[in-house]
């Protein structure tokens, strides 16, 4: 009598998994791209102020035009430091999301070696049994031949 295996259930579980922890790093990764295409933006535009007050002092501007520039790069210092706080925020979830993706995989890999095994280990017990019976065919036929008619 062949038992019920759970293995193809476990496996097509550990499938949908990893699955869903792979679509999720994807989510994650494209989250990232997007948070480092913004802090990008933010720094180059940082830098285009930062020259245009450059040129502006040296062909001179009145203090309250220096102290809007000023003040205006400042906003774009906190926008920064805050950008690269949503950026490191994001590495923190895309390793957590990294790491259930490997060990969905790992859990994967390991019942899929389970099933592998076990597929071996009946075929294994088939090909015992086929001996036995072929050995057993085999010894009625040599016992028959032998018994005088």
């Amino acid at each position: 009598m062949a038992k019920h295996s759970s293995l193809p259930v476990l496996i097509d579980l550990a499938k949908e998994g990893a699955d869903q922890a792979g679509k999720q790093l994807q989510l994650l990764m494209s989250e990232r791209n997007n948070a480092e295409t913004q802090l990008s933006t933010l720094l180059v535009y940082r830098q285009d102020y930062a020259e245009r007050l450059q040129k502006a002092t040296e062909t001179g501007l009145s203090s309250s035009n220096y102290h809007n520039f000023r003040q205006f790069i400042a906003t774009l210092d906190e926008a920064i430091s805050q950008q690269n706080k949503v950026v490191a925020h994001i590495d923190g979830k895309l390793e957590s999301g990294r790491q259930r993706w490997h060990a969905e995989k790992r859990r994967l890999s390991s019942f899929e070696a389970l099933q592998a095994r076990e597929a071996r280990q009946q075929l294994a017990r088939e090909n015992r049994s086929e001996q036995l019976a072929s050995d057993e065919i085999s010894a009625t036929m040599y016992r028959r031949a032998r018994q005088p008619h």
